[in-house]
């Protein structure tokens, strides 16, 4: 269940876990009974996908500075496949 976030104007903030789009506006206060507006927070991300969370901190980071580079990366070096039937091991290559 995911945690909602709210804000009372004189007990401050408070969370609330309910289910997944079940979230009212607005809550009473469990301290004073007012109502406490819900807060716009940022996803918790701590439990994704490392790859996923490394490619947007890249994204991030290339977006004010971004990287220099003088020359194409290289090219990476190709192996010979190796051929299937022993057979044809001696013939000429095409």
């Amino acid at each position: 269940m995911p945690l909602y976030a709210y804000r009372c104007g004189d007990d401050g903030p408070l969370e609330v876990m309910r289910p997944l789009g079940s979230a009212p506006p607005a809550i009473a206060c469990p301290t004073c009974g007012a109502d406490a507006p819900r807060m716009i927070t940022a996803p918790r991300l701590a439990n994704a996908d490392p790859t996923r969370t490394a490619a947007i901190d890249r994204a991030e980071a290339s977006r004010t500075e971004p990287e220099v580079v003088s020359a194409p990366p290289p090219r990476p070096a190709r192996t010979p496949r190796p051929r299937l039937d022993p057979r044809t091991a001696t013939l000429p290559r095409p």
